[in-house]
Parts: structure tokens; C-alpha cells; sequence
């Protein structure tokens, strides 16, 4: 479904890339700008920061002058607030409020979410033109928030409302060394540990079982068998030389 957020006289520029990287981050890429309180607020260093990277988000933006600009092609309206006061008592989530346009064989619709001013919200008249008025429930004695923050969880609850994203393909399987390659290099450690003097091949008792459930455990990688036959190398190779003279 198309969405998009609209951001009425925004004030702060770090909002705006705030903003534009939650969107992003639940894949929506529609922005637009009401009369922010900087003209060139897309620009701005500090938009650009907040965005971390959401950069396509930005270059895609639209700032217009007036809100009946930025409803083009919008056939549903969300007023969303950032504190529950404004709306009076806190509703539960966008999914709830557009279940019906979410419904499989609904007809193509569009909403936008719309966020007022940091400095004193959304204006009555803007909010009469809205099917619904969404507030976030939120912690009573502190429930005001960020507008970046409210941001990202509207469009965190919206994502879901449309089923989410797909589930991605699991990584292709490690390639794990077989039954024969584990047990050759078990042979070299047991001739490594033989002759360093850790076994004694009368009396093994339980040390090669033992090791032999170990590496079964940590489902060696065959460069891990070859890492493996190196210690046990070098560890037969130190039993091997004579002691030097002093």
C-alpha cells in the first residue's frame, strides 16, 4: 500500500533525518515536508547525519507550502500525536484503525501519517480533515516524545499491519568435515600426543573417545581439520628435536 508521512513545519533539522532513517529502516520512502522551519532543512548537515545513510529517503523528499500540496493521490488521513493529551485518551495502533484497507481483495488505497510541529503539534483544522486521530500509549507522568522516535514507531506498527517483511532465505549451510576427515586428524593428535608424552598408548583410557566427542561438538569446517593436523605437526616436530646443549 502506498504510504506516506507527511512532517507539518517541522522545526528541528536532525528531525528530519531522523525521520527519514526510520522510514527506511521499515522500508517506506515517502516524505514530505510542510513548510519546515528551514527552506533548505534537506540539505543541512545535520539532516543528513541523523539520516545515516537513509540518504535516498532525502533525496526523494518533497518540501511544499501548504498540507493540501502534500495529500496528492492520499485517499486516507492518520493525525498522529506525539503527546496522548493532544488526542485525548491514547488509541492501540494503525493496524487497528486501517484493518480494512489491509484486508486481502481491499482496493488500492493510500495513507498518510501525519506529524505536526515539535513546538506546539498539529493544528485543529489539520486534524478534522483526518479519518483517524492516533496517539501512542506511553508512560502517563512522561508521555511526551521525540518526533523522530514517534516516527519510528508508527511506521514499525504500520509494517507490521501489512504482514511485515518477507522471511529471507537462511545462508547456505557451512560446509562441515566429514566422519573420515575427523578421524585422520584424530590418528595425527593421538601420534602428536604420544609422542610429546600428554598419552600412553598401554594405558589410553578414555582420552581419544573423549576427544573424539569434543570435535563432533564443534562441527568442524574442513580449514579447521587442517589447522588441526598443523598443531599436531609442529607438536611432533618439538618431541622430535634433541634438547639443545647449554
Amino acid at each position: 500500500m502506498k504510504t506516506r508521512f507527511i512532517l507539518i513545519e517541522t522545526s528541528h533539522a536532525g528531525n528530519v533525518g531522523a525521520a527519514a532513517r526510520a522510514m527506511k529502516v521499515m522500508g517506506f520512502d515517502e516524505l514530505v515536508l510542510v513548510k519546515p522551519r528551514w527552506q533548505n532543512v534537506l540539505r543541512k548537515e545535520e539532516t543528513i547525519q541523523r539520516a545515516s545513510g537513509a540518504n535516498d529517503v532525502l533525496a526523494k523528499a518533497r518540501v511544499v507550502e501548504t498540507l493540501d500540496e502534500a495529500l496528492d493521490g492520499v485517499t486516507h488521513l492518520c493525525a498522529t500525536a506525539m503527546t496522548p493529551r493532544d488526542f485525548g485518551p491514547p488509541t492501540r495502533a494503525p493496524r487497528e484503525h486501517f484493518a480494512e484497507l489491509t484486508r486481502p481483495g481491499a482496493p488500492e488505497q493510500s495513507v498518510a501519517f501525519l506529524f505536526g510541529s515539535e513546538r506546539y503539534g498539529m493544528k485543529n483544522e489539520d486534524v478534522y480533515r483526518c479519518h483517524v486521530a492516533l496517539s501512542i500509549p506511553t508512560n502517563p507522568t512522561f508521555g511526551s516524545l521525540n518526533l523522530g522516535s514517534a516516527i519510528q514507531v508508527v511506521a514499525y506498527d504500520w509494517r507490521m499491519a501489512l504482514g511485515g517483511f518477507p522471511v529471507q532465505a537462511a545462508a547456505s549451510p557451512v560446509d562441515r568435515a566429514d566422519a573420515q576427515q575427523v578421524a585422520g586428524m584424530l590418528g595425527h593428535w593421538e601420534q602428536a600426543l604420544t609422542e610429546i608424552g600428554f598419552l600412553d598408548p598401554a594405558a589410553p583410557k578414555k582420552l581419544m573417545p573423549r576427544l573424539n566427542q569434543l570435535f563432533n561438538r564443534a562441527d568442524l569446517q574442513p580449514e579447521e581439520i587442517h589447522i588441526l593436523r598443523g598443531v599436531a605437526k609442529v607438536m611432533m616436530e618439538a618431541a622430535r628435536r634433541p634438547p639443545q646443549g647449554h
